[in-house]
């Protein structure tokens, strides 16, 4: 889609994306004269496969200090972006045939993922009823002896929800009767975040020596052309993981490592706060937009990232003014892209009855934007 709306814009129309998951900040300036400086002093060897010492020293702790985590260096493998860090554990953990359960909606990378390493990804779907998280009836019927994990995303892409401690908790309580499954947690969005209290599956005892934590620097830190992320884990897991990385891509951007340790060791708070401001500002317009304009499309408030999954049900089956009849997120995305809003279709990750908005770009844009939108979903006949 986004190929599509570069077309589009070379031929001359006009057309507003809501499509991008990537801030649309610059990289803060301690992180830049970080990098800068790294480049002058000559840091350009091949770096450690599982990062540099001090980079894995400050991610342990900083889960320590944020979390209460009692991680150490050794156990954090720095990687080419979050998603190596995911499949790095997939293909470190899985066996052929074993499952993992994904609730959906879920990132799309997860299930090729899954699939790379020979395992079988059980979707389990949940609704805007249950805020688009897993309960827990919903795990226990899925888990047969072929279950070797279960990925959690919170703050979630698509949905923007987040599991809340005591969610978490009744999730553990089903997996405590089942230990041979591992949490691999999806944190690429947790510092940002407006609402409730941000927990990892990892704070809770049950379930500390078998979660993994992906997380990354992308999304927080506004680099995700930098591509670097890392994961925590038991030792031994965090060694294979490490000797997976190093027969792949080695070791991860040294220059990159360089400029995360001055975020991570930095005023991190500061960095950070502004975006997420504006973030939750967005947020807030559109939800308001949304319960006053397309009440239809039935508008939750995201607990986090800056993604609004909208669920355009009451819109299917129905014709465009010139004839066309949507009957698929699909045909809904691409009747939206010709009228001049570009959004993702629900069909990438696992729904075919939503799209998903970013609001990622400048407040006047995502105004503008759902103006678009609503002008045209309203103008569909029956």
């Amino acid at each position: 889609m986004a190929q599509r709306v570069r077309e589009l814009r070379a031929a001359g129309k006009k057309v507003i994306s809501l499509l991008l998951g990537e801030p649309d900040f610059p990289v803060p300036v301690p992180l830049q004269e970080a990098a800068i400086a790294a480049i002058r002093e000559g840091h350009a060897p091949y770096p450690p496969v599982a990062g540099i010492p001090s980079l894995r020293e400050a991610i342990a702790a900083y889960y320590h200090r944020r979390y209460g985590l009692p991680y150490q260096g050794s156990q954090v493998v720095v990687s080419n972006g979050s998603k190596q860090a995911i499949y790095n554990v997939l293909l470190a953990l899985l066996e052929p045939g074993e499952e993992v359960i994904v609730p959906a909606p879920y990132w799309v990378s997860y299930l090729p993922l899954i699939q790379l390493a020979e395992a079988r990804p059980i979707i389990l779907p949940t609704t805007v009823e249950t805020d688009y998280k897993l309960l827990p009836h919903q795990l226990e019927a899925a888990i047969t002896p072929a279950t070797r994990a279960l990925i959690l995303c919170s703050p979630s892409n698509p949905t923007g929800t987040a599991y809340t401690p005591t969610e978490l908790h009744a999730l553990a309580e089903v997996l405590e009767k089942h230990p041979q499954i591992w949490v691999i947690s999806d944190e690429i969005y947790e510092l940002i975040r407006y609402e409730g209290e941000a927990f990892s599956p990892a704070q809770l005892p049950a379930l500390y020596e078998r979660t993994v934590i992906c997380n990354g620097f992308s999304k927080a830190f506004a680099m995700p052309g930098w591509r670097l992320g890392y994961l925590l884990a038991p030792q031994p897991l965090a060694e294979a993981a490490t000797k997976v990385q190093g027969q792949t891509t080695a070791g991860a951007n040294i220059i990159a490592q360089k400029a995360a340790l001055a975020g991570l060791t930095g005023d991190l708070e500061s960095l950070v706060a502004p975006m997420i401001e504006a973030f939750r500002a967005r947020r807030d317009a559109l939800y308001t937009y949304l319960q006053a304009h397309l009440p239809e499309t039935r508008p939750y408030l995201p607990a986090g990232a800056f993604y609004y999954f909208l669920d355009i049900s009451a819109f299917l089956d129905r014709e465009t003014p010139s004839g066309q009849r949507l009957t698929t997120a699909d045909d809904v995305a691409e009747y939206l892209l010709q009228e001049g809003v570009a959004v993702v279709s629900g069909s990438a990750f696992g729904s075919d009855r939503h799209i998903r908005l970013s609001y990622a770009v400048a407040l006047p844009e995502i105004e503008a934007g759902v103006q678009l939108l609503t002008q045209a979903l309203r103008a569909l006949q029956d």
